[in-house]
């Protein structure tokens, strides 16, 4: 019951028990177990229960040894030292388990484990019984330290307890033990009455505290049992089962907590089994150890998804069983039914590659078309793609592994555009932007200069204007930021005027981003249908399971369907899996980099090789590790390829540390916390052979093409900081990094290596080359989608909604894969059903969140819909605005409703990084909760404020993590601008506006000097500019050069001069004009705005503390500071001058009536990047 053992009571039951064997253990005769026996009815009037004769001599045997154990360790001992070794009869353990109840135990290590084990036998089934159970007991409860050495028994138990858990798989001898320690406290009768009138915990749950008080006839014991009954650690399990293929099921497991959490019982800790059992056959097909922690269990339910196996003839159910590491009868269970459960068909097909002679680029009939390539005939694949590719328009669908030429072959069906449609344009999709990068390098430089042709990048670094875009051949674009533009398809010519569409990477579809390729797809197909152009799609994929399901969608037909083996690869793969034991992640990384340095020595001794580990840190203790052995053979510098001096050279131009030390012994480190410089410096040394050694994380296999001879993958697992554990690379990301091995120009093969936790060796033996169908992942994503067609007006009505879903690869995989998605069967009534039932669900959502309005059958936009789609935002994160933001929000509230968004929900927060935050938190000037700072929402509040107080992060990564939360925070800084504006509120929206300026130039509005804007500012210079009442930049522009060299040092003051030109220096020239004629009479303001500096010729920003590309903005916000009111709003971008108006809103009576001003009306110009540069302009004085 976890009630509380102090010492006090071990110490009198220690007493007890000497009293009770010493007198049998008095002399040195032989008769020492008779004495013991004829000990049996005090012992038994000791504990209140019958014991036979084997329990009572193993008792006093563990007792003594006990004793024997505390002598050896601590010189003194309670008891005397007996036992005679060679007794067979009293052999400790033999066939037995100590397994104490929950209110003796804790969790010690396993160390010391063996201790006893010499002194334990047992058989090899009990071995494997108690294995499959999966959970060992062990002591758990703290206790107060008092005469008797109780640290010393606890940590003694723990070790006997731990050396025989797995090897017993009986509880006598524990429940005899923990009778031997029974008290005569209150707590301990309640304990015993209950055990007398045979209650067991789920009666208990049920029972009220007066029931079990008048069962134990003892009433305030009722409410003594329920309190501790809540500390006991029960969990509720529910599952979903979806079948991926015939033979596998999916299982996403939900763990709610159902206890209350008590530091003293439960410490920080509580680790759970996790079991799927087919009692049928008597077999365990999943097991992990899942760990609940305190904040989890006081959190959201805990969710679990991994792959179970399933054969013919199916098993009526599974059981889910979670099992206590820790706790006695803590175990729940729940029952997966597979009677009714629909399997897909298993239908895959492979294209057959033909033994086709490799057609010659000059099939190509252009000689320009010809000259882009360097090699003189295509390979295999691309000779039995050519003709569908190069001389029709229909749709293809080609699956092939990595490596296998797959963008030469979209090339050919751009060529073929260009042929004959040149005024279309070519939208190439690529699902990260290192794979947008490294098309656009590849392509500039080979393709675009050679052609003539335009080509623009559309990620989240770059926006190309809206000229560029119209005159752009080719847009090269990631599934976001083409989803934001395509939404709006009705006003924007260009995207109506795409004429090719290439996916590539088609089969992530079901990855976490596959929603979005999925909205894309189904929408070009949807204008094309209404537009009447045809739009071709080319996708591009690895082997599919379900090929024909994905060519449905896209429109492919039969003879544009290329779906080859894995196996069909232009350099052959060789495969090696090895499997390497122990439960936990960083030691078993450990362990395998020996096992990395002997397969380079092994299989690779003088070629490149690519090493992909799952984070930063690992890429430099492996690099490390290797430097090591390497050593260790005198050969220190074996993978390097480079001379002293250029060495020296190469390392002057590297900033990271790490890197520069692995560089000197020919080994590299890739990751996304270098630098753009450095890495590509080490792609570059990579690629041309001077070093031989790339240690890198998975992002690489996917955004730089640099083959090797040999892929190691070093761990297929991964730390997600979202679900606080580590989980699997999925099997797309294991074959893209495989992909790397084997480089056309120079193997004739090429090997992998994959380093795998044990138990999962079999399971990527089967699956690797078993590739799992695509599936669709759009349900769970609906909202926004669904939000942005409403918007857009494609959806009004549920019919509309039902039609706009008939589009999607969903409404594909629901009628092969029913199960998947929670449908019994295929029935048009049920899929009719299903569809209607997930709109309306979908519609009420957006609803209560603010977002669209529901009348009747119809469904219109609502501004909060608006926004989140203009600003590509979820709906979640709109809705969190309005109920946060009001009229007068302060700068606190808003960066904390910033740090609040949806879009946050990803920010990665890493092991231990907890700390980091901690130390941070303590230098920024706004709280935050201590109690999350492993949030990753806590985590983007800290970098923003670090980085408006100029903090130093604390490790690279931090600078990484930053970029991308600036990155994303100014469409949710714009979207906050826009909700405020659309209030009325002048107030917080003027308070918005400074946040962006300070996310631009990494300063407090508040409290900081606008002077800080420039880099060469020093706090000297500030305090004497502020003693001459110079406070801003404008103030600063105003003044003479020869002032301002005065006023600092000569190099200072030519750097402040060198800075201050970036600045702009805006007039403003305003004017009240009444409007008689037209629809719309009233009153307006002209504004004319020039730059008075017309040396600055371009608009782009100065923000040295951004890390991106940014052109100057400026609102013009029409108020009444008086009241806190706002008018209008406008936002406008120009280079040199810019003439515009501003209608003054109908509903100021007064000005319209009368033309008089309202008191307090001020025309405010904000920029929306630099501080201290807003304009007040009274309306009043301008009539």
């Amino acid at each position: 019951m976890g009630g509380e053992v102090v010492s006090e009571e071990f110490q009198e039951v220690a007493l007890n028990v000497y009293r009770l064997f010493s007198a049998a253990y008095g002399s040195e005769d032989d008769d020492g177990d008779k004495r013991i026996l004829a000990k049996r009815f005090e012992l038994q009037k000791l504990i209140g229960h019958t014991i036979p004769d084997t329990s009572i001599l193993k008792v006093a045997s563990l007792v003594e040894k006990l004793s024997a154990l505390q002598k050896n360790e601590h010189g003194t001992g309670y008891l005397p030292e007996l036992v005679s070794e060679g007794s067979e009869d009293l052999e400790f353990g033999a066939d037995l388990v100590f397994r104490p109840p929950a209110r003796f135990l804790v969790d010690i290590s396993l160390e010391d484990a063996d201790i006893l084990v010499e002194e334990t036998s047992t058989s090899s089934s009990n071995h494997e019984r108690w294995s499959d159970y999966g959970a060992s007991a062990s002591f758990h409860h703290s206790v107060s330290e008092g005469n008797f050495d109780l640290e010393w028994l606890r940590d003694t138990c723990d070790r006997i307890i731990r050396a025989s858990s797995s090897q017993l798989p009986r509880d006598e001898l524990a429940m005899t033990i923990c009778r031997i320690l029974d008290s005569d406290k209150p707590g301990d009768e309640v304990l015993r009455k209950l055990e007398e009138r045979g209650v067991d915990l789920d009666r208990l749950y049920e029972m009220e505290e007066k029931d079990i008080g008048a069962l134990i006839r003892y009433a305030p014991g009722g409410k003594l049992v329920k309190q501790y009954l809540a500390y006991f650690p029960m969990v509720q399990l529910s599952a979903t089962v979806s079948p991926i293929t015939r033979t596998v099921l999916k299982v996403d497991l939900t763990i709610t907590p159902e206890f209350v959490w008590k530091d003293r019982f439960h410490g920080t800790a509580q680790r759970w089994w996790i079991l799927v059992e087919d009692s049928e056959n008597d077999h365990i097909y999943h097991s992990e150890l899942f760990t609940l922690t305190k904040k989890m269990a006081k959190g959201e339910p805990q969710k679990l998804s991994f792959t179970v196996p399933i054969f013919e003839p199916h098993p009526p159910q599974y059981f889910i069983r979670a099992i206590s590491d820790s706790w006695l009868h803590a175990e729940s269970f729940y029952t997966i039914s597979l009677q009714n459960l629909a399997l897909p068909e298993a239908h895959t097909t492979h294209t057959e590659l033909l033994d086709l002679k490799p057609l010659p680029v000059t099939a190509l009939g252009n000689e320009t078309y010809e000259a882009l390539y360097s090699f003189t005939h295509f390979n295999p694949i691309q000779t039995q793609a050519f003709h569908v590719l190069y001389h029709t328009d229909q749709n293809v669908l080609l699956g092939a592994p990595t490596g296998s030429g797959k963008t030469i072959s979209a090339e050919l069906a751009m060529l073929h555009l260009f042929n004959t449609q040149p005024d279309m344009k070519v939208i190439y999709i690529a699902p990260l932007k290192a794979l947008v990068r490294e098309r656009m390098n590849d392509w500039r430089k080979r393709l675009v200069s050679r052609l003539g042709k335009h080509m623009v990048e559309l990620t989240g670094d770059y926006t190309p204007d809206l000229t560029a875009l119209l005159q752009a051949d080719i847009i090269i674009s990631t599934p976001e930021k083409w989803d934001g533009i395509s939404r709006n398809w009705h006003t924007r010519g260009y995207v109506k005027k795409v004429g090719l569409m290439i996916l590539d990477e088609i089969h992530l579809l079901g990855a976490d981003r596959g929603p979005i390729l999925e909205v894309i797809v189904s929408r070009m197909r949807y204008i094309s249908s209404q537009t009447e152009r045809s739009v071709r799609f080319v996708g591009l994929s690895t082997a599919l399971a379900n090929a024909h399901d994905l060519a449905d969608w896209l429109g492919v037909e039969e003879n544009g369907l290329f779906n080859f083996k894995p196996s069909v690869r232009p350099v052959p793969l060789e495969v090696h899996i090895q499997g390497y034991p122990g439960k936990f992640y960083c030691p078993r990384m450990n362990s395998m980099n020996k096992p990395t340095y002997a397969a380079i020595c092994t299989h690779s001794p003088t070629k490149p090789v690519l090493i992909f580990v799952s984070s930063r840190r690992q890429t430099r203790l492996t690099a490390l590790d290797l430097i090591q052995y390497a050593a260790s053979d005198e050969h220190p510098r074996q993978f390097l390829s480079i001379p002293e001096e250029s060495l020296q050279m190469v390392l002057s131009q590297v900033t990271d540390q790490n890197l520069r030390h692995t560089l000197q012994f020919g080994i590299g480190l890739h990751h996304a916390g270098l630098n753009d410089k450095d890495r590509s410096l080490v792609e570059e040394l990579f690629a041309n052979n001077k070093i031989q050694v790339l240690v890198c994380t998975s992002t690489l296999a996917w955004g730089v093409n640099l083959p090797a001879h040999l892929v190691i993958i070093k761990g297929t697992e991964y730390f997600d900081g979202k679900a606080k554990r580590y989980v699997d690379f999925p099997i797309t990301d294991i074959l893209q990094m495989m992909g790397r091995a084997g480089r056309p120009q120079y193997d004739q093969h090429g090997k992998a290596i994959i380093l795998v936790h044990e138990p999962k060796k079999s399971f990527y033996k089967k699956f690797l080359y078993e590739p799992f169908p695509v599936e669709s992942s759009l349900r769970e994503q609906l909202h926004d989608h669904i939000n942005a067609e409403i918007v857009s007006g494609t959806i009004s009505h549920k019919e509309d909604a039902v039609h706009y879903l008939t589009w999607t690869y969903l409404f594909r995989r629901l009628v092969v894969n029913p199960a998947y998605y929670g449908l019994e069967d295929t029935d048009p009534g049920t899929l009719s059903s299903y569809l209607s039932s997930l709109v309306l669900s979908t519609f009420e959502d957006l609803e209560d969140s603010g977002c669209v309005k529901i009348d009747e059958d119809r469904v219109e936009p609502m501004m909060l819909g608006s926004i989140a789609s203009q600003y590509y935002l979820k709906y979640t994160t709109v809705s969190m605005f309005a109920s946060n933001i009001e009229a007068d929000t302060s700068l606190e509230v808003f960066l904390h409703v910033l740090a609040g968004a949806s879009e946050y929900d990803e920010l990665p927060v890493r092991h231990n990084e907890e700390n980091y935050n901690a130390q941070l938190s303590n230098k920024v000037r706004y709280m935050v909760d201590k109690n999350l700072l492993d949030d990753p929402h806590v985590k983007a509040n800290l970098l923003l404020q670090a980085h408006f107080s100029r903090v130093e992060m604390p490790i690279t990564d931090y600078v990484t993590d930053l970029k991308s939360v600036l990155d994303q925070s100014i469409r949710i800084i714009q979207a906050m601008i826009d909700l405020c504006a659309n209030s009325g509120w002048l107030s917080s929206t003027l308070t918005c506006m400074h946040l962006l300026q300070m996310v631009m130039q990494g300063l407090w509005f508040d409290k900081d000097s606008p002077l800080w804007m420039l880099p060469s500012m020093t706090d000297e210079l500030v305090t004497t500019l502020s003693q001459r009442g110079v406070l801003n930049v404008q103030q600063l522009l105003d003044l003479p050069p020869t002032t301002l060299q005065a006023l600092t040092r000569s190099s200072t003051g030519s750097r402040l001069h060198e800075e201050l030109q970036h600045f702009p220096r805006i007039q403003a020239r305003i004017k009240v004009q009444k409007r008689t004629a037209g629809d719309n009479p009233g009153v307006s303001l002209n504004i004319r705005l020039e730059k008075a500096n017309r040396h600055k010729k371009t608009s782009r920003a100065f923000t040295p503390r951004f890390p991106k590309v940014k052109d100057e903005a400026w609102w013009l916000v029409l108020g009444n500071t008086s009241t806190s009111q706002l008018y209008a709003l406008k936002r406008v971008t120009f280079t040199d001058v810019l003439q515009t108006h501003m209608n003054i809103p109908s509903n100021v009576n007064d000005f319209q009536e009368n033309f008089l001003v309202v008191q307090g009306m001020k025309l405010i110009i904000v920029s929306d990047c630099y501080v201290g540069f807003e304009q007040e302009h009274i309306i009043e004085k301008l009539v």
